[in-house]
């Protein structure tokens, strides 16, 4: 072994090379060993290579369990009758190896660690024969993950699901997470809230200090609060982490800040000319602010009866019939809670390290919804460019000069695959653009078959929980090339708060066990049940002291909706 290496070194052989797989990158072993041959666990074995100073050093090669089948048994009559005990009629017939059963199993090879350079694959295939050894926990701690718990830029998500817990912890590299973006994809009840609120937790730690932004739209990240204060994490230097829960009537955004066709989405179905004149007033309106960029609804309404106003043959004006129509129209808009003329929610506002800001939309309109998120995320976008290539300085509302983070719940609804979004396009963009700006986003969605596949596919970091709509998981063959087909036939089996992590964020694809919370968990499933038990006691009470109570010395009738029972 080499100083750069890591040793996987275990003293547990668990089987023995038969040949090559079905590919290059595949080799089958022989094993009696059924407690360890398990579905993406790891394992490895050992190959000398020629070294340019003539010595041989002797590699570990790691690889990871895709498939096994079972290939010689004691015969099925002997399984057939349940009161002869197999193992009693192996040892009658000579066979005393306490597991009569032989397993052949697939594995394919991940490579040789380096410190420096991560995984390399020697293309070098396992001699026949050659021994396969468990990789041991002390060596996988240091290959799975970039980071080790702890570590600036570090996010502590959980523990290796196939060994004991604890034993080999899985923690993430934030700055890939962050940088190339990631998705949990899950189904109901999987555990993705919970899984981002580790995930939120991790980059509010004193070793990340994260600028966060959440898009919650069912109100289930207010629990996060709870970290105020909260000894987990603060510092020695005094850090403790910000959170910022903004409840609809909190939230504002500035009309001017919205495009023409945000405005059309606020407003109810109207006629191809009203769009037409509309579209002419939006662009008067654009022109004559060009050095006051801040407008409001009555400004609008003024530049539309200019793009309607027309004069006849003698040279009188005369105001079209759409004017008055879309007049209506944007007063009603003038009149939502979230659309303000001067009002508004800067980028300066909402991002800041060491502060998670949480923008609740659970009482809002899906149209609102898109709207407020894509006029949040364009102008994220536009404060990182331009600070980033100092158009703008200190004082500025959207100075912002430092990276960001936001995290979308339900993603499926403000990117969906075939139907118009306000913020489709301006996901596109950041997902495509956003590293460099240094503008991170992390989606959430429990139907990533309805999620867009341009912004699925530009996701590099994947959290995949359990799926069992056959619709989303073949969605995830094609849009989550990282996972590897291994790990994906384990998704119907994977139970609440297992997870496949996989992408840039570690060294490669592993099942994970997604570490407790700090913080009380907001999207907890309701116990009707037990709420109609506590409702039902609670009304035989209230009941049973409206009957003892007394009226003029006699005792109250009981009564259900009015009706005297005696």
């Amino acid at each position: 072994m080499t100083s750069a290496s890591v040793s996987l070194a275990s003293l547990h052989t668990i089987g023995t090379v038969k040949g090559p797989g079905e590919n290059g990158n595949q080799y089958v072993f022989i094993t009696a060993d059924n407690r360890h041959v398990k579905i993406g666990e790891f394992v490895y074995y050992e190959t000398k290579v020629e070294a340019a100073n003539g010595q041989n050093p002797t590699l570990q090669i790691l690889g990871k369990i895709s498939a096994r089948s079972l290939i010689d048994h004691l015969p099925d009559r002997i399984f057939a009758d349940t009161e002869i005990s197999p193992e009693a009629i192996a040892a009658l017939v000579g066979f005393v190896h306490p597991n009569p059963e032989i397993y052949e199993v697939t594995v394919d090879v991940i490579g040789h660690f380096h410190r420096s350079l991560g995984f390399m694959n020697p293309r070098k295939a396992p001699d026949p024969g050659a021994k396969v050894y468990l990789a041991s926990d002390v060596g996988l701690r240091q290959v799975i993950s970039k980071k080790q718990p702890g570590d600036i830029g570090s996010a502590f998500i959980g523990s290796l699901l196939l060994r004991d817990p604890e034993a080999v912890p899985v923690a993430l590299d934030v700055k890939e997470l962050v940088s190339t973006h990631m998705a949990i994809l899950a189904g109901t009840g999987s555990g993705k809230s919970y899984t981002a609120g580790v995930l939120v937790e991790e980059l509010l730690s004193p070793h990340n200090r994260a600028a966060v932004l959440i898009f919650d739209p069912h109100g289930e990240y207010g629990t996060l609060s709870e970290m105020r204060g909260h000894p987990a994490f603060a510092d020695a230097d005094g850090y403790a982490p910000k959170v910022q829960v903004l409840a609809p009537e909190d939230i504002r955004i500035r009309i001017s800040s919205l495009d023409y066709y945000d405005i059309l989405m606020l407003l109810p179905e109207m006629s191809d000319r009203q769009q037409s004149i509309l579209s002419k007033g939006f662009a008067l309106l654009k022109a004559r602010r060009q050095k006051d960029a801040r407008w409001g609804v009555n400004d609008l309404i003024e530049a539309v009866y200019d793009a309607d106003r027309t004069e006849d043959e003698d040279g009188n004006e005369k105001i079209g019939s759409s004017a008055p129509a879309l007049a209506w129209k944007l007063e009603k808009l003038a009149r939502s809670p979230y659309f303000h003329a001067y009002d508004h929610l800067a980028p300066g506002d909402l991002f800041e390290p060491g502060q998670v800001t949480i923008l609740q939309m659970n009482e809002i309109s899906q149209e609102e919804q898109q709207v407020i998120c894509a006029a949040v995320l364009r102008q994220a976008n536009l404060a990182r460019m331009n600070t980033q290539k100092e158009i703008i300085t200190v004082g500025d509302e959207n100075y912002l000069p430092y990276p960001v983070f936001i995290l979308i719940e339900e993603a499926h609804r403000f990117a969906p695959a075939h139907e118009p979004s306000r913020c489709k396009m301006i996901l596109r963009t950041i997902l495509s653009e956003g590293r460099k700006f240094g503008l991170g986003v992390g989606l959430i969605t429990q139907r990533p078959g309805k999620l867009d596949s341009d912004v699925l596919s530009q996701c590099m970091s994947q959290f995949i929980m359990r799926i069992v709509n056959p619709v989303d998981q073949d969605s995830l063959k094609y849009g989550v090339e990282a996972a590897g087909r291994d790990l994906l036939k384990e998704l119907p089996a994977l139970t609440k708060g297992q997870v496949i992590i996989a992408g840039a964020c570690v060294n490669t694809p592993v099942l994970c066990q997604v570490r407790q919370r700090r913080t009380v968990h907001g999207g907890e499933t309701l116990n009707a049940p037990q709420m109609w038990q506590d409702h039902f006691q609670a009304h035989r009470v209230r009941s049973r002291q409206i009957e003892q109570a007394p009226v003029l010395g006699q005792t109250r009738p009981r009564t259900i909706r009015g009706l005297s029972i005696e």
